[in-house]
């Protein structure tokens, strides 16, 4: 079944894009949210929601603000932080998902930030369970491999914030970096960059106790060839999560088709055929998933095909 385009509101009512795709026979078992990475667009999630559907369980997709389908028509001073992700878009994302499927039980998966984001959500106390992949405190001094602490900490550091300066916003395609993004985004995001321990010794963000409110049960991925969310990085991460039973996985990447996993591989379909199913399961093992949401019926489907 092809995947219904959705509009949702953010806490401060910015329009996210998002897709909400059904699982063919329903009533579904649940509801998976995926928060996406930083500068990432929406279709790297395209085939595991997908697979969420095909496990019986409503999956949904979203943007950030500044980000893809949640994009404004000018990007240039446009007006967003990197907190903003997480309070307004991927909160409101979880607040919209309890309200439109109350029946239901809500779980999340987050991608690198998005994973911040569980942890930093008021409502992640709400979720049943949640999987953080390749997340962690993202601090350059985590990055073992010297070559790339080098070529990020010249384009987080010195590259990027001038550009961003200078244009109003990152012209992340242009630089091979991914998405665009605002420029508030990209340099509060190369300012917690800077710091021992990433956003935890911001204090105008106060993640230390965030963090340490969630008590959701919390499943983090990493992968040995990820030179990012090296093992240092995530244990930063979840070791804030002290009142959360955390597990933790480091699954090595000799075990993919591809023979490589990093910190994008995890949502690609060759990843996804030994990955996806080891994640939902756990989902499921989390807590009872109660059957009785079925389509809303006022909305009309937009096909898109998967990539």
């Amino acid at each position: 079944m092809p995947p219904l385009a959705v509009e949702i509101p953010a806490v401060d009512a910015y329009p996210l894009g998002a897709h909400a795709w059904y699982p063919d026979a329903l009533p579904a078992r649940g509801v998976v949210l995926v928060h996406p990475a930083t500068a990432v667009p929406e279709r790297l999630y395209f085939a595991f929601a997908q697979y969420v559907a095909q496990r019986g369980l409503i999956a949904v997709t979203y943007s950030y603000r500044g980000i893809d389908g949640s994009r404004p028509p000018a990007l240039r001073g446009f007006p967003a932080r990197m907190r903003d992700w997480a309070d307004l878009d991927a909160e409101g994302v979880t607040r919209w998902a309890f309200e439109r499927y109350p029946s239901l039980p809500v779980y999340a998966v987050g991608h690198s930030f998005g994973g911040h984001a569980i942890g930093l959500c008021e409502s992640s106390n709400r979720l049943v369970a949640a999987v953080q992949v390749a997340s962690h405190a993202g601090s350059m001094r985590v990055v073992s491999h010297r070559r790339e602490r080098v070529r990020i900490t010249v384009l987080m550091h010195w590259v990027a914030p001038v550009l961003a300066r200078l244009a109003g916003y990152l012209p992340g395609r242009k630089l091979g970096f991914g998405e665009d993004l605002p420029a508030g985004v990209l340099l509060e995001w190369s300012g917690w960059t800077r710091l021992p321990n990433y956003f935890f010794d911001d204090p105008t963000l106060d993640a230390e106790a965030r963090f340490a409110r969630v008590r959701t049960p919390i499943l983090s991925l990493g992968f040995d060839d990820d030179l990012w969310a090296t093992p240092m990085g995530i244990d930063i991460l979840v070791s804030r999560l002290r009142n959360a039973p955390v597990t933790r996985r480091e699954v090595p990447a000799i075990r993919s088709d591809a023979g490589s996993i990093g910190h994008m591989g995890y949502f690609r379909q060759r990843s996804g055929a030994f990955l996806w199913p080891e994640t939902v399961d756990w989902l499921l093992s989390a807590g009872p998933a109660r059957q009785g949401a079925s389509m809303p019926a006022t909305t009309t489907p937009s096909p898109i095909a998967p990539t």
